[in-house]
């Protein structure tokens, strides 16, 4: 399993602990460092199911600094991959990659799916 984050963040730190304690092995990646390409998120994307809008990180500086919450609805979903895939800081994290599993965010409930 492929698992996401950024290790400054508090609910990716959550996530590892949970991930840690349920002995479900992934491969660690920072966000920051290794920003998901856009080919990663177009396939994340078609694999979660979810809105696109849960990928980017609402309560990011970046997200807010760029002005996000008005220029997402003008622009088209390949837009909107594209801008994700050019800053890690952009993406919600942490994200889960197992298979045709994707997970977005931390909520335990949803990742007892990897178990």
């Amino acid at each position: 399993m492929l698992f996401i984050c950024y290790p400054k963040c508090t609910t990716c730190r959550k996530a590892q602990k949970w991930l840690d304690e349920n002995r479900i092995g992934y491969e660690l990646r920072d966000i920051k460092e290794n920003n998901p390409t856009l080919e990663e998120l177009t396939d994340w994307y078609t694999k979660s199911g979810l809105p696109l809008k849960k990928f980017f990180n609402t309560s990011g500086t970046l997200y807010k600094s760029m002005d996000l919450k008005n220029k997402l609805a003008d622009m088209s979903e390949e837009e909107q991959l594209r801008l994700l895939s050019t800053n890690g800081m952009l993406v919600k994290r942490p994200i889960a990659v197992n298979g045709s599993t994707v997970l977005v965010g931390f909520k335990e409930s949803e990742w007892e799916k990897l178990k």
